[in-house]
């Protein structure tokens, strides 16, 4: 089955939506808001997959730093969830659109019976114009927040398995940075944005730096092995900064923007 050509997961991280102080950028995430709300009245379903619960958690449950034990990771967890669904049914709500949240872990996309329930469960949402919310369930999913080797990362794995699953068209990771470079430019001043890659092999990871933001815990690596996965699956992924969620209208109307991880054909 191919792709729905109007079908589009937006993947958005801790580091876009908390501030350098951990709370929740409410700007940004009213930005976000609108702007899928607005898109998707363009004729467009949407699919929203969303970090940040364990960093919201921690600042809200007064944590002086991100936790490292188990528990109070998965505390933390459950904490930022609502704190973000809250966040996230309101803003949508201004727009007139209604959320579901989605919490997701390995188990949910390794059995093929569960797998085919979930893709039920994305379809069913979506014809009704409800915009799905997915989450990586850290509250229970001790294997995601604790291994050094995680499945799904800082959720960019994630994000490419559920727009695999739903077979969106595009996939769209909005990081804290403008693309994928040559060389990390936070480091050197001579790195220069690949604006479109047709395939992705070892020198490419190569060219990947390691950890990404203290807020976050994804990397280029994870976003490069979601983009291995969906264009493989003729799916095109765009990597782009978040900063102005508004960047998502130029990505709709086909404008060059980011990095484009060319989708190969299936």
């Amino acid at each position: 089955m191919g792709v729905n050509r109007n079908r589009i997961v937006v993947k958005v991280g801790t580091s876009t939506l908390t501030n350098e102080l951990g709370n929740s950028n409410l700007r940004t995430v009213e930005e976000l808001s609108l702007t899928l709300s607005d898109i998707q009245n363009k004729g467009y379903e949407i699919i929203l997959v969303s970090s940040g619960a364990i960093a919201i958690g921690a600042q809200k449950m007064h944590l002086a730093e991100k936790p490292t034990e188990l528990r109070m990771k998965q505390a933390a967890a459950a904490v930022g969830q609502c704190e973000n669904m809250f966040l996230y049914d309101k803003f949508f709500g201004y727009y007139n659109k209604t959320v579901a949240q989605i919490l997701l872990n390995a188990d949910d996309i390794g059995d093929e019976e569960k797998k085919e329930n979930l893709a039920n469960t994305f379809e069913a949402l979506l014809e009704q114009g409800i915009i799905p919310i997915v989450n990586e369930n850290d509250s229970v999913s001790y294997k995601e927040i604790e291994s050094d080797e995680k499945i799904f990362g800082d959720n960019d794995m994630l994000s490419a398995v559920v727009a695999v699953l739903c077979r969106a068209d595009k996939l769209v990771i909005l990081s804290d940075i403008d693309g994928f470079y040559d060389k990390d430019p936070r480091l050197w001043k001579t790195a220069k944005l690949m604006k479109r890659i047709e395939s992705i092999d070892e020198t490419t990871y190569a060219l990947a730096g390691g950890a990404g933001s203290r807020r976050g815990t994804g990397g280029m690596r994870t976003k490069l092995q979601a983009a291995d996965i969906a264009t493989a699956q003729g799916i095109d992924v765009i990597v782009t900064n978040g900063k102005d969620p508004r960047i998502l209208y130029d990505i709709v109307d086909g404008k060059e923007t980011g990095t484009l991880f060319a989708a190969k054909k299936v």
